[in-house]
């Protein structure tokens, strides 16, 4: 088969399913697996798919956002094994922030029993914090309902009266060449200030938004320590590359 044959037979598998495995591309196209891996490589490159562990899968709209919910229910123990190697690196007396989203939201149950405080504009975190009896401040701004983030101009003026010895962020597209994305440009500015005003970034995904694009850039992969769980060595090389890399659950 063809280069341009096994190109368009992959993209037609990705558009109607979730994900391919590399091993079933080897079986339709009679390729090598090398071959399928150069193939994949290649695609990624001309913005059509996503690596992940195994296959590939389409790259999403850059504007698409799921609420919370949705977001709760996807990779709940990848986000958990993730979420507890962040919290690791919390230290007795650090300031820190919390950005909002569902895989920082894990990090709470896992926070050390030491004397930290924590600043945050997730809302979905404030019980969590308060049944640890952790000292929160919560920023002000507009509450954001799908995703329950406050953002916004009150956001960004009031978080210049803090500054953290750790941010902890989430990101909805982590690229190799494009760095940490956000569909929400509000957004995107808070989590930027965020690590501004942080003497260290952690960067908390999963390997599902690893390769994802979104509409809004706030970071450089260069800006945090990714954290993230298992990745084919091919993948993993890459963002090594660019930035410290920390897989967990491998």
């Amino acid at each position: 088969m063809l280069t341009d044959e096994r190109f368009s037979l992959i993209l037609e598998l990705v558009k109607h399913h979730d994900i391919v495995k590399i091993q079933e591309l080897v079986h339709l196209t009679g390729a090598s697996e090398s071959t399928i891996r150069r193939d994949l490589t290649e695609l990624e490159k001309k913005k059509f798919i996503k690596r992940v562990h195994g296959g590939a899968k389409l790259l999403k709209g850059k504007l698409q956002e799921a609420s919370v919910p949705e977001k709760s229910s996807k990779s709940l123990q990848e986000k958990k094994k993730i979420a507890q190697y962040a919290a690791s690196q919390v230290e007795e007396g650090d300031c820190i922030f919390i950005d909002a989203g569902t895989t920082t939201q894990q990090m709470i149950e896992f926070l050390p029993d030491k004397e930290i405080v924590v600043v945050t504009n997730g809302l979905m975190h404030l019980e969590g914090l308060l049944l640890k009896e952790i000292k929160t401040y919560v920023i002000g701004g507009v509450i954001k309902p799908r995703t329950n983030a406050v953002i916004g101009r009150g956001a960004l003026e009031s978080m210049n009266a803090y500054r953290f010895d750790k941010a902890f962020m989430g990101a909805n597209g982590v690229h190799h060449e494009f760095g940490y994305t956000t569909p929400d440009p509000e957004e995107a500015q808070v989590k930027q200030l965020a690590m501004t005003l942080s003497r260290e970034t952690f960067i908390l995904a999963d390997e599902g938004k690893l390769g994802e694009i979104a509409f809004s850039k706030f970071a450089e992969m260069k800006d945090g320590t990714l954290i993230t769980n298992e990745l084919d060595d091919d993948v993993q090389s890459l963002y090594r590359k660019q930035t410290k890399v920390k897989v967990v659950g491998s």
